[in-house]
């Protein structure tokens, strides 16, 4: 038994020699190739075995004909070891280099709007996984690209729709002014009422824009308190109900369900708002003598949640531009609209806005005669 554990130790102490001396030699070697470091690793795995063979074969006193044919042996695993682990070097850095090569054209590819294309051929585990990661990667930046492309050009229809919904007014007021100052205005009262109301839609304008660009810099502050979502829907069917009166649109707020008295934990003041915004698009786009109806329900598909839904009978949106809607800037098919919209196609991109900073969504479908705006926001738990 004491000779098997010396035996084990001397092998032991000739194979952690070779092992010291390879991790040296990894460390010197560490920014060389691929196949180096498996050479390496080849053959401090060969000169372990047979440094330990040696110093076991010293201690049990082989004749020297017995320790040759030990070396010889020792020396062609090292000799296939070595050319094994040459090989199997120059198969991963060639796949890697492929790799290398096919993620270089996607860099330069991309700016045209190319993909990535892994390159062909077997690859080691990990190179197919980091494929995968890249294509992966390739796919977020397409779809990144065509969010930021489709944003970009939200922004510049927003400016020329702004710059148009400036002007017209502008040039309003000071052609009422200067009647004004030249005495010329037969009915001053009336050019008073007037400059006053272009007025307030400029303010309305200025306030949507201060108010999107709060949500875009993600600096919209919310005081979130507990209430019934009644109260909200109650608000905002008072609000809307002057404007209703004066299209001649009738406003139903249709029973809630009874278990939709789940309370919502929002900020009153921006929900107010987001149904107010709903409310006035719904009536400005219904024609005269139509309905616009609010519902109250609750969901437990993705957890409870309170869907209040706004539908009109604008006659509907095409299918093509139910996924614009609520971008910066939208307004639409004005030859379906009876009523021309009187702001700058901001509110449903604030609705979004302050609908996802509470948690929710804003979603928009077609249904038979008009559209149906429904705002999904998360149940107060507790």
């Amino acid at each position: 038994m004491n000779d098997i554990l010396l035996m084990a130790a001397f092998a032991f102490l000739g194979a952690a020699v070779a092992g010291v001396l390879g991790a040296v030699a990894l460390r010197l070697l560490r920014n060389r190739s691929l196949v180096v470091s498996v050479s390496v690793v080849a053959a401090t795995a060969v000169t372990a075995m047979l440094l330990g063979t040696l110093a076991v074969a010293r201690e049990m006193f082989l004749s020297g004909h017995d320790l040759t044919v030990v070396s010889i042996v020792c020396l062609m695993a090292a000799v296939v070891s070595l050319a094994t682990a040459v090989l199997l070097g120059r198969w991963v850095v060639a796949r890697s280099n492929a790799l290398a090569a096919a993620t270089r054209s996607f860099g330069h590819a991309f700016a045209e709007g190319g993909s990535f294309a892994p390159p062909a051929g077997d690859a080691t585990a990990e190179l197919a996984g980091l494929s995968r990661e890249l294509a992966a990667t390739a796919e977020r930046l397409a779809q990144s690209r065509q969010r930021e492309r489709a944003l970009d050009a939200s922004r510049r229809e927003l400016v020329a729709w702004i710059s148009h919904d400036l002007r017209t007014p502008l040039a309003g007021l000071r052609a009422m002014a200067e009647a004004l100052e030249d005495g010329m205005a037969a009915d001053p009262g009336r050019y008073h009422r007037q400059i006053r109301a272009e007025t307030e839609r400029l303010d309305a304008m200025v306030g949507d824009l201060f108010e999107l660009s709060r949500i875009h810099a993600g600096a919209l502050a919310l005081a979130p308190t507990r209430m019934s979502v009644y109260d909200l829907v109650g608000d905002a069917l008072a609000g809307a109900d002057p404007l209703a009166r004066e299209h001649g649109v009738r406003l139903v707020g249709e029973p809630p369900e009874p278990a939709a008295a789940v309370p919502v934990e929002v900020d009153g003041k921006e929900m107010t708002r987001v149904l107010g915004n709903l409310l006035v698009n719904a009536i400005r786009r219904t024609p005269a003598d139509g309905t616009v109806a609010v519902t109250v329900a609750v969901t437990e598909q993705e957890g409870a949640a309170v869907v209040v839904s706004v539908t009109d009978q604008c006659g509907g949106i095409p299918e093509e531009d139910l996924t614009r809607v609520f971008d910066t800037g939208w307004r639409g098919n004005h030859a379906r609209t009876p009523v021309p919209p009187a702001g700058a196609g901001l509110g449903l991109a604030i609705v979004r806005g302050i609908v996802e900073a509470h948690r929710g969504r804003a979603e928009v479908r077609n249904v038979p005669g008009g559209c149906r705006f429904e705002v999904t926001l998360p149940a107060a738990t507790g």
